[in-house]
């Protein structure tokens, strides 16, 4: 019988710009004039019910009044719509709505929104260009950087979505002073994560600078940004596909992802995290890789963002150890941490490794002390 060979070798490029400023719109609309996704005028911004009036409806009537076809799409706030049926919803929404394959997907919020519409964007027609604009700190130091997209499921989160990255990503730091101070307070713990993971001097800075950057200071709120975007995009840059390095953004997140979902979400993204990397570095002092003193400074930067630190006594521990095989990390079975090397660093286990395999004791012992 013959044999064919479907010869698809592909060179991609797949870069995008990250625009920091205050208040993008006008700088959003001149870029689609311009052609950031070609001839495309027709444009479903996605948003959730509380950045919708804010910022979402601003942009469709700019949109419209340049000449633009534009529709909003809007689900409830909050990581509970993070799932399958949201994503559902707005593609026979825009479905119902006449759009196809000639659009082009503006995400409006936070990181439940980027990841949603990011998510729809890269299935929608097989694939329809998107464009973030981030409102909250949050989607500035995480979500709305990197190009992952995904939904929840009751057993896990982010364990079904795809790599797809941006036309262009929008950062509003005067959108931070509309969120609720909780909110605020969520965004900083990835922020302080970068710190952690990448950059001591970053460490510092947020350490000597909290109540700025919380006042909203100019200055301090755009190093904050920046920073946060080198971090990551230095990371991202060499392993888009998280086949190694990229892993090391998952730094505090074995443990707060867990405890995010075992809260039933009353915990925010965030807060979880926060969580998340105290556990971690009380497990990197346990291993030798860091010092109580080291341990304590990161718990205390923690508790200075007005973040937790110790998990809730309304969860229960053992449902959070069985909760932590989930995490995306785990390989045949067996639990995986990225850990801290000191304040700055992590840990490198071998050639491009950057999880280690911890036994489950040793994670129940860490957790039952929290």
């Amino acid at each position: 019988m013959p044999k064919f060979n479907v010869n698809l070798i592909k060179t991609i490029d797949d870069s995008y710009d990250i625009e920091l400023g205050y208040n993008l719109f006008d700088t959003l609309i001149n870029d689609l004039k311009n052609g950031l996704v070609g001839n495309i005028k027709k444009f479903a911004v996605i948003t959730d019910d509380i950045v919708e009036p804010l910022y979402a409806s601003p942009i469709l009537n700019k949109l419209i009044e340049n000449g633009f076809s534009a529709k909003m799409f809007t689900f409830k706030n909050g990581e509970k719509s993070k799932v399958r049926s949201t994503k559902e919803y707005l593609e026979d929404a825009m479905l119902n709505s006449g759009f196809r394959r000639d659009c082009c997907i503006i995400a409006v919020g936070g990181g439940v929104v980027t990841d949603l519409a990011g998510f729809t964007a890269g299935t929608f027609g097989r694939g329809v260009p998107f464009i973030n604009y981030a409102t909250t700190l949050l989607a500035a130091a995480d979500a709305s950087v990197g190009g992952k997209t995904a939904v929840d499921t009751p057993l896990a989160t982010n364990l079904i979505g795809l790599f797809n990255q941006p036309k262009k990503v929008y950062i509003d730091i005067a959108a931070w002073r509309t969120l609720p101070p909780r909110q605020l307070y969520s965004g900083m713990a990835e922020t302080i994560k970068h710190a952690c993971m990448a950059d001591s001097d970053f460490f510092e800075y947020l350490n000597d600078n909290m109540d700025t950057i919380y006042s909203f200071d100019k200055a301090a709120c755009e190093h904050v940004a920046e920073c946060n975007c080198r971090i990551k995009y230095s990371v991202v840059m060499k392993d888009e596909r998280e086949s190694g390095l990229r892993e090391i953004l998952n730094l505090g997140h074995t443990v707060g992802r867990a405890v995010e979902t075992v809260s039933e979400y009353r915990l925010l993204h965030g807060e979880a995290v926060a969580i998340g990397l105290a556990a971690e570095v009380k497990l990197s002092v346990k291993l030798g890789y860091m010092t109580d003193e080291d341990a304590q400074r990161v718990i205390s930067l923690l508790k200075k963002a007005s973040l937790p630190t110790e998990i809730p006594d309304y969860i229960d521990r053992e449902i959070l150890v069985k909760k932590l095989y989930t995490d995306k990390k785990v390989r045949d079975g067996k639990l995986r941490f990225v850990l801290q090397n000191g304040i700055g660093s992590v840990v490198c286990f071998g050639e491009n490794t950057y999880a280690a395999p911890i036994d489950e004791d040793t994670a129940r012992e860490i957790i039952m002390s929290m």
